[in-house]
C-alpha cells in the first residue's frame, strides 16, 4: 500500500502565448479547468498506474470545486479526503506555446490539514508515503518522523521547509529550480545540481532525485549517482509531470524494482503526461507505460 498525504487543487490553466510580464497584460489562447494538487496528482497516478492500492488523504472546501475533486477521487476509487469549511484550494497556471508553465497556488482547504487529522493507523498500514509541499509543512514533518516506511519527499514550493524533515527523507525529489533555490536557503550558495545534492546527503537524505524536464533526471546517495537522459517527446504541457513521476516512482519501488528501473518507470509515466493538457487529465495507465518502455528501451 501506499499513503499520499497532501493537497488538492482545481487547475485555473490559461494557454498564453508567453508568459505574461510585469506590466504586461495578454488575452489567454485558451481557459481549461482541470482536477489537480500535488497531491491529488500523485495519488491518482498510484490509483491509475500502480497494483496495490492507495490511501490519500487530503482537505476539500465547501464549494462546487470540491464536488468535482471528490467525483474525481471516486472514479479512481480513492477515499480519505475531508470537507472543511473554507474554499478549496486553487492554482492559476500559465502554459505557454512550448508547454512549459508558471503556478501561483492558493492554499484555500489545504491549510487546514493538520497532524491532528492523521490517520496514523491507515499509514501504518503502508509501505510508502509520498509528501509534498502544499500543505502545512508541520504536518509533512510530523507524518516523516512518524512513518516507519519509505518516505518520498517533493520540496514544492521550496518555500518554509525546516531542515530537521530531511534526516526522515529516503528520496528527496526537487526539480532544478526547487533544489537551486534549497541550495541557496540552506548553504548559502549554489555550485552545481550535483555538488547540492550532495550537500543534502550531508543533511541525512539518503537519496535525491533532481528532476530536470527535458534533461532526464540525476540521481544522487552515497553509494552510486548517475544521469538518465530523458525521453524525447513533444511537450504541450508540463503542468503535474513532476508529481507523475513522484507517483509511478512509488509504484516502482512498491513493486519491488530496483532504483533504476523505477526511475525509468517515473520518467516514462512523466514523459507522456507532457505530451497531454491538464493535471489528472493527463496521466497515463498502466499499460501505456508499459508500452512506452517497450518502444523506447
Amino acid at each position: 500500500m501506499i499513503s499520499i498525504v497532501g493537497s488538492s487543487n482545481i487547475d485555473i490553466v490559461l494557454k498564453v502565448d508567453h508568459f505574461t510580464k510585469p506590466g504586461e497584460t495578454q488575452r489567454a489562447l485558451e481557459m481549461s479547468i482541470f482536477p489537480g494538487g500535488k497531491g491529488a496528482n500523485q495519488a491518482v497516478t498510484v490509483a491509475k498506474i500502480g497494483e496495490r492500492g492507495c490511501h490519500f488523504l487530503t482537505c476539500l472546501g465547501n464549494d462546487d470545486y470540491a464536488k468535482i475533486l471528490s467525483d474525481n477521487f471516486e472514479r479512481h476509487g480513492i477515499e480519505g479526503y475531508i470537507q472543511v469549511n473554507v474554499p478549496t484550494g486553487r492554482a492559476f497556471i500559465e502554459v505557454d506555446k512550448s508547454g512549459q508553465n508558471r503556478i501561483i497556488i492558493f492554499s484555500g482547504a489545504n491549510a487546514k490539514l493538520k497532524k491532528e487529522l492523521i490517520d496514523w493507523e491507515a499509514l501504518s498500514e503502508s509501505e510508502i508515503l509520498l509528501l509534498q509541499n502544499e500543505i502545512s509543512f508541520e504536518t509533512s514533518l510530523e507524518c516523516a518522523r512518524r512513518f516507519n516506511g519509505i518516505v518520498i519527499f517533493d520540496p514544492a514550493p521550496a518555500q518554509g521547509i525546516n531542515e530537521e524533515i530531511f534526516q526522515y527523507v529516503d528520496y528527496l525529489t526537487p526539480n532544478e529550480e526547487e533544489i537551486e533555490t534549497l541550495s541557496k536557503e540552506f548553504f548559502d550558495e549554489f555550485l552545481s545540481v550535483e555538488k547540492a545534492a550532495e550537500r543534502f546527503l550531508e543533511l541525512g537524505v539518503k537519496n535525491v532525485i533532481v528532476k530536470l524536464g527535458n534533461k532526464g533526471a540525476l540521481v544522487v546517495s552515497k553509494r552510486k549517482k548517475g544521469h538518465f537522459p530523458a525521453f524525447k517527446v513533444k511537450a504541450e504541457d508540463t503542468t503535474a509531470a513532476g508529481d507523475v513521476f513522484n507517483g509511478a516512482f512509488a509504484v516502482g519501488l512498491a513493486e519491488g524494482k530496483c532504483l533504476e528501473d523505477a526511475v525509468l518507470f517515473g520518467m516514462a509515466a512523466a514523459a507522456i503526461s507532457v505530451t497531454r493538457p491538464g493535471a489528472q487529465s493527463s496521466i497515463p495507465s498502466r499499460q501505456e507505460v508499459e508500452e512506452f518502455l517497450k518502444v523506447k528501451l
